[in-house]
């Protein structure tokens, strides 16, 4: 028998920042008019960026949009569609080249697909209403508040929970659980249950498929 999965409370507690970087950004008032956005590729011209946020508030987002309809915008623009992939209404992605969805995975209502660098979600993975997936950030020790950006991967069988947030650079592992409302902001291993703090759960370790009902 493998084993059981973990299950975790992701912390939430202030990170301390160290005193290198403390003392940058005591040195330097921030000027976000210097801001240049090193780094950041967003992969088309102009003509395809205009053309997918018209296409993408028009009809990919609306809630009478069929989804093969959506898919083969998705498509359309560039993105990796797997077959048999479920995507709601309200789904707001912000550059379709620069996403990854394979076979049998769902995308719920109202989730924020950020990704200014590539997402790849796995097959059979399900993205509850309202995730947000966050590949963009910014240092904050930059005076003109430069991009930290980084992608984002979720494994096979992986389920994000409503609500959950995925920052830059994570990756979640093969049939994690993400827990609604909980805020990820490092990598999390397969197999593992992650709830935000002051969750309960009661959990029964399944029966062996010979044992019948109690």
């Amino acid at each position: 028998m493998g084993k059981p999965p973990c299950c975790a409370k992701q912390p939430q507690e202030n990170v301390r920042m160290n005193n290198d970087s403390t003392r940058r950004c005591a040195n330097s008032d921030r000027d976000l008019s210097q801001f240049v956005g090193f780094g950041y590729d967003k992969g088309r011209g102009k003509i395809a960026q205009v053309s997918w946020m018209t296409v993408s508030g028009l009809i990919f987002m609306r809630w009478w949009c069929p989804n093969t309809v959506r898919l083969a915008i998705l498509r359309l623009f560039g993105a990796s569609v797997g077959r048999n992939v479920l995507i709601r209404h309200r789904v707001r992605i912000h550059w379709p080249w620069k996403l990854s969805i394979d076979k049998n995975s769902w995308i719920g209502e109202g989730v924020w697909i950020l990704n200014l660098e590539p997402v790849t979600i796995g097959s059979n993975v399900c993205v509850s209403q309202d995730v947000f997936l966050c590949t963009g950030s910014h240092k904050f020790s930059s005076p003109s508040f430069e991009f930290d950006n980084g992608s984002i991967v979720i494994e096979d069988g992986a389920w994000l929970a409503a609500q959950s947030t995925i920052l830059r650079g994570v990756r979640i592992g093969n049939n994690s659980l993400i827990g609604a409302k909980t805020l990820i902001f490092k990598d999390v291993p397969a197999r593992c249950r992650v709830l935000a703090p002051g969750a309960s759960h009661t959990a029964t370790p399944p029966k062996p498929a010979n044992e019948g009902p109690a």
